[in-house]
Parts: structure tokens; sequence; C-alpha cells
């Protein structure tokens, strides 16, 4: 196995040698440069042919997000973005996986050692999946990050549902673009709520929900413990928590809860469809979209023991990986297997149905 060539981009010089020092302990990772702001990292880019790059957000001259437009424009390489888990480095992590960026690294608030290995091992995983990811399609979906894409034009009739409904989307890796391009297209009066499971740590899934509900036309937010789920809003279970839904009297509440992480996830997307399944009085949709690993197919064959759920399954060819959705299929638990552009489609087709 060839090693993955990383090139890191920093403008803090102990920053630069604590993550070149952090992947070169990896046997599968080659460190080939190094670059103190943007446009050093492009001028490097083009000297070292990097597989994967670790971009810093602020940096003088050229910082990471400017830099990283020119990357997915001018020569696509996955970028893992190494963010400030500040108000204003969240909402600069959103936007940098709007444009293009596979994944982030949070900075630790401190110089504590533990906090410093915990960046190390998720920063080594992260680049190692960023090395594999659909490079192709991050490229071309990264002009969603300047505009928003076109909304679903045909509102719901009144008869559109008979039957309540609730609808689930597990996503990680490249989710935030995904949901973006699913979330924007369902009307203001979409009949029925949405719970979403984006692997995100705490901080950053209000920024991110905060960016959705400003382009779409239905509600997005973060999931908040013991409210309504109410039709036309989707809710984002918060970095930290796991998202369940309750049902009590016909109606929907969620439920945010700290139980040990799944599969090394909370929120897991398994835990919120396995709560789905114990919903009786409501038809479930599920959906599971781009992302490593299997999280999701465990609550899938949940769900799929009640008769009343329909899957759906993002196709090979548009996820940024192709671990959750594969995992899924290979478990025979999905209906319909569709391109990304199509979710938005596939899921009103059955909640018209």
């Amino acid at each position: 196995m060839d090693k993955v060539k990383v090139l890191v981009v920093d403008d803090s010089v102990f920053m630069r040698k604590m993550i070149v020092d952090f992947l070169s302990e990896n046997p599968h990772i080659e460190v080939v440069g190094t670059a103190r702001n943007g446009k050093e990292a492009l001028e490097k880019i083009l000297q070292s042919h990097p597989d994967v790059v670790t971009m810093d957000v602020e940096m003088p001259i050229m910082n990471g997000l400017e830099a990283l437009k020119q990357i997915m424009q001018e020569h696509p390489l996955p970028v893992v973005m190494v963010s400030s888990t500040t108000t204003e480095g969240a909402e600069n992590t959103i936007t940098a996986m709007q444009y293009g960026a596979v994944d982030f690294v949070a900075k630790p608030s401190g110089f504590i050692s533990l906090d410093l290995y915990k960046v190390k091992g998720e920063l080594t995983s992260k680049v190692l999946l960023a090395s594999r990811a659909n490079v192709r399609i991050i490229s071309r979906n990264s002009k969603f990050g300047k505009i928003a894409v076109n909304h679903w034009i045909k509102p719901f009739s009144h008869q559109a549902s008979q039957r309540k409904k609730v609808i689930g989307i597990g996503t990680s890796t490249g989710g935030p673009r995904a949901l973006q391009l699913v979330l924007t297209k369902f009307p203001e009066n979409f009949p029925a709520p949405i719970v979403i499971v984006q692997h995100m740590p705490k901080g950053f899934t209000k920024s991110l929900a905060q960016r959705l509900d400003a382009l779409s036309s239905i509600t997005v937010k973060e999931a908040e413990d013991g409210e309504t789920l109410q039709n036309g809003t989707a809710y984002i279970a918060p970095g930290g928590y796991h998202l369940l839904v309750h049902e009590a009297k016909g109606m929907l509440t969620a439920r945010l809860e700290q139980s040990p992480p799944r599969n090394g996830h909370r929120p897991s997307v398994d835990v919120l469809f396995e709560s789905l399944s114990t919903v009786t009085d409501y038809e479930k949709i599920a959906v599971i979209m781009t992302g490593m690993g299997s999280d999701g197919t465990a609550g899938l064959k949940k769900l799929k023991e009640n008769a009343a759920t329909k899957v759906i399954a993002e196709a090979q060819e548009t996820a940024v990986v192709f671990g959750m959705p594969k995992a899924a299929i290979q478990a025979n638990v999905v209906d319909d297997i569709v391109p990304l552009e199509e979710i938005a489609g596939a899921i009103i087709k059955y909640v018209e149905g």
C-alpha cells in the first residue's frame, strides 16, 4: 500500500510541528511538506503533489477558506480543516465544508497532553479517510457553498398525505453539503418533521443548523430536549448528544441523552433509527447518506421490522464516502438507491404516497 502524502498548512510553528509529528508516527502517512499560509500552500501543492491537505482556517496573506476555494477550483484535493472551537471558528468550519473540505478536526483548547493525544488519533484517522474520499464529487458539489440550490417548486396540497409521516436522516463525512442539497428542495409546507444525525462534535452542529436554515424554505434547528416535533421543521442532533424520538398521545417529542457513544458516535444514527422503530402511529422514511463505517444499519434493521418504513440510500456515484450507504445496502434493508440529487424527490414520493 502506498503511503498517503500529506501537506500540512498552519501559520503556527508549534501547530505545524505537532501535526507533522502526529501524522509521521503513522506508517501509512508521509508528510511531504508544510506551508505557513494559503498562498504558500497553493505553491507547495504544485511542487509536492500531496494526496491530502490539512488546512488551518485563520492565517495571514491568504486564509484557509480562500485557499480551499482555489484548491477545489484549480486542482481538487481532499482537504481536512483544522479549526478553532470558537463560535466564529465553527461558522468558518461549516463554510469550509460547503466549499469542499472533506472533514475537520477541532484544535484543542489548551496544550494539555491528553487533549493533544485526542486530536492525534482523530487527525490521523480523518487524513487516512480523506485519502479515499470521492474528490470528483466534492469538487462538483463545492459550488453549493456559494449559492443555494433550487428549491422544490411544487408545494404540497392539503390532500398530499393522509397518514402521519416522520423522516429520519443519517450522515457523516460529506454530510453537510449532502444535507444542503436535500433540505433546500423541500417546500415550506412540508407535511412531516425531519430528524437528523450528522456526525459532528459539540459546538459545530448549531452553526450547521443555522446555515441550513438560512438556505432552506423549511425551518432547520438544533433539537432541544422535550420539544414537540413540528411539520416543516428539521431537527439536527446536537454534537455530543444522542437524539431519540418519543411518541405519546399521537405527538412526537425529541429526547436528548448522553448515554455512551454507539460505535464511537454520539450522536449515533443507530440510536435515532432505533427510537423511530418504536413509533407506531406514523409511517417512517429513513435516509442513509455519505459517511464512513456502518452507523445506521442496525437501526434500519429495527425499522424494517415495521412494515410502515421505507429506506432510501445514497448511490455510490454521488457519495463522498460510500461506507454507511453500502453497509445498509449489503444488509438488504434498503428500498431505493438513488443519487444525491434525487434523494429529496424520493422522500417526497413516499410522503405523498
